[in-house]
């Protein structure tokens, strides 16, 4: 091949990549994941009010709303509302809670074909298990440095 041919080539793999690329609206992005994370969040506040007005203590209206966001994310997930809601929305539905929740949610969902143990036994935790694992190691780390500094101290 030739040089003209070669650099045709190029700039039709470039205009194609280009075609192909898709094009992201940062400002779009930001505010419709600012929206859908507000909204979760604003979910939980009201869920929050609601049994606060019921009498609950604060510690009983907060376990009652985690429990609530994490049941209302693991149905989204299931009926397949979630993975829609967070393809549009972003970082916006990874407000922790939630975002957890269908995390070990999806996978559990999409190998219960496989059984119990090599399925959802085995892959529950594919996305959640590093979370949890840096959680955990740097809770260790962090609780670690401020016992030495209590020594020091």
């Amino acid at each position: 091949m030739d040089k003209i041919q070669k650099l045709k080539q190029q700039k039709q793999y470039e205009d194609y990549v280009k075609k192909k690329t898709p094009r992201h609206n940062v400002f779009l992005d930001m505010f419709k994941a600012f929206l859908l994370g507000g909204a979760i969040c604003l979910l939980g506040q009201v869920i929050f009010h609601y049994f606060e007005m019921q009498g609950f203590s604060a510690e009983e209206c907060s376990s009652w709303t985690s429990l609530l966001l994490v049941l209302f994310s693991v149905l989204l997930t299931g009926t397949g509302i979630y993975p829609r809601l967070a393809k549009w929305g972003g970082a916006g539905a990874l407000v922790p809670i939630t975002g957890f929740a269908n995390s070990v949610a999806a996978p559990a969902i999409e190998y219960k074909k496989e059984g119990q143990v090599f399925g959802i036994g085995c892959k529950i935790f594919t996305i959640a298990g590093p979370v949890i694992l840096y959680g955990i190691f740097t809770s260790w780390a962090l609780g670690f440095l401020y016992w030495i500094w209590t020594l020091v101290k």
